[in-house]
């Protein structure tokens, strides 16, 4: 009788541990069509992603928007535990554990104003005379990266965000802005001048994103359960099926 009695503690122990997870600390930036608060809700198709992944984890998650600067400081010295959706880069893997798997494949492209007669047909270096606008700490992939470092342009601008971004391009500060190209036309929607803003036929690079854990943290088990949950969700159809829904509000 007493060793059933101390089974049912450790059964009831073991369920209490369980439904009192620690909650895991998610920052991201504001980052349309992909993480964005619309009306004080937290929206968008990355967001959609993480939050049934995590279900099926049965990993309670918080998530909080932030600068992305701040976001990948909080990541750095590990004051949070994971960030998305977050380019892979040398120095990011120092600091952080990216997932193996694909978050969500973007492509970058570079948008201009409508009347602009710039051309550009894949070589970044024709496009030295124009000046770019950008977001902080954001990375758009290895091509435009170095030619960033590299001072391919005439000038390069930062903003915080990405709706400041397409206003330097708009108020005729800049000559050119880059963005994802399902983030710039939800940013161009939302402002209502979808008609005043052009993308540059060629895509400067198609870059996978991912979720990053910190590693000060040491979640390398969680980063190996989040692969094996989306995997899942891909190999079943469920997280095309997320995608499209999305994009058929």
């Amino acid at each position: 009788m007493r060793h059933r009695a101390l089974f049912i503690i450790f059964i009831l122990t073991a369920i209490s541990s369980l439904s009192q997870a620690e909650v895991l600390r998610i920052v991201t930036p504001e980052y349309p069509p992909y993480e964005y608060t619309e009306n004080g809700k937290l929206k968008g198709l990355a967001v959609n992603i993480i939050k049934r992944n995590f279900q099926e984890m049965n990993q309670p998650i918080s998530i909080e928007v932030l600068p992305w600067a701040r976001a990948m400081r909080f990541i750095k010295e590990g004051s949070r535990d994971a960030v998305f959706t977050a380019f892979k880069t040398p120095e990011r893997v120092r600091f952080a554990d990216f997932s193996k798997q694909v978050l969500i494949q973007q492509s970058v492209s570079l948008f201009v104003r409508k009347d602009s007669d710039i051309h550009y047909e894949g070589d970044l270096r024709s496009l030295s005379d124009y000046s770019l606008g950008v977001v902080r700490k954001i990375s758009y992939g290895l091509r435009l990266d170095s030619a960033i470092m590299r001072n391919n342009f005439i000038r390069v601008e930062e903003t915080n965000e990405g709706t400041q971004n397409f206003g330097l391009l708009l108020s005729g500060r800049v000559d050119m802005v880059a963005s994802t190209q399902y983030g710039g036309y939800h940013i161009l929607k939302k402002l209502g001048r979808l008609n005043e803003v052009k993308e540059l036929p060629v895509i400067v690079q198609e870059i996978p994103s991912f979720i990053a854990f910190s590693k000060i943290r040491k979640l390398t088990d969680m980063r190996d359960r989040f692969d094996l949950a989306i995997a899942k969700l891909k190999a079943n159809g469920e997280y095309q099926k997320i995608i499209d829904d999305y994009f058929k509000q």
